[in-house]
């Protein structure tokens, strides 16, 4: 019967494909936040949490700007930011009040990659002048339609891919008896390839001869 093992050993399988296959997606990511004006951070349900692991925190960059909208997030309910990480015209409220622009690099992240909010956002960044990083899974976008009004999907039209190479639906293990998977990767892969980037923006500024901003934990 499928259980904690089972998870955590196919789990790990996919954070080892992740590793072993997004390393030069990372490399052009950091290659671009080096050279930014501004590096923020966005993302929408679970997937603000990959945002809020670049924000600060310890051994991160401080100078990291997250936008973190509270309908979207989902201490307000998990069926308003369902529902309003779909709503067209969303992404354009947040942009006319967050200033990003040109020589800017927005991180999205987005699972399934194909609601309206996150689409938006990716768009209406790039219309600014800003380059995007997508983080997603794009095995579960394939599998699915966009539900933004162009029809486009974030790895589409992202400026580079890092993908965490999670199965579509997200959830790994059948349970004999549960009518569902359980057991997400999303979060736990996310978080190894943000903090896998931020060791790789650090590194590429030092080798510049730049000091990096990287903030202390307050708790030593």
């Amino acid at each position: 019967m499928a259980g904690a093992e089972e998870f955590m050993r196919r789990a790990l399988e996919i954070a080892a494909r992740a590793a072993e296959t997004q390393a030069d997606a990372i490399a052009r990511g950091a290659e671009l936040v080096v050279d930014a004006r501004v590096f923020w951070v966005f993302g929408t349900g679970h997937s603000h949490l990959i945002a809020e692991e670049l924000y600060g925190r310890a051994g991160g960059l401080a100078d990291v700007r997250a936008v973190l909208e509270p309908g979207l997030m989902l201490h307000e309910g998990l069926q308003k930011s369902s529902l309003l990480e779909r709503l067209p015209g969303l992404a354009d409220v947040l942009l006319q009040t967050h200033d990003i622009g040109a020589g800017d690099v927005v991180l999205i992240a987005s699972n399934s990659g194909r609601n309206a909010v996150p689409v938006e956002f990716a768009l209406g960044a790039q219309a600014t002048g800003a380059k995007v990083i997508a983080l997603t899974s794009v095995a579960h976008s394939r599998s699915v339609t966009s539900r933004a009004p162009g029809g486009q999907r974030l790895f589409e039209l992202a400026d580079v891919v890092i993908d965490n190479c999670g199965e579509p639906g997200d959830a790994l293990i059948e349970v004999d008896g549960s009518p569902e998977r359980t057991g997400a990767t999303s979060t736990m892969v996310g978080a190894l390839l943000v903090q896998s980037l931020t060791v790789e923006i650090v590194t590429r500024l030092t080798t510049r001869g730049q000091t990096p901003n990287v903030l202390r934990s307050l708790n030593v």
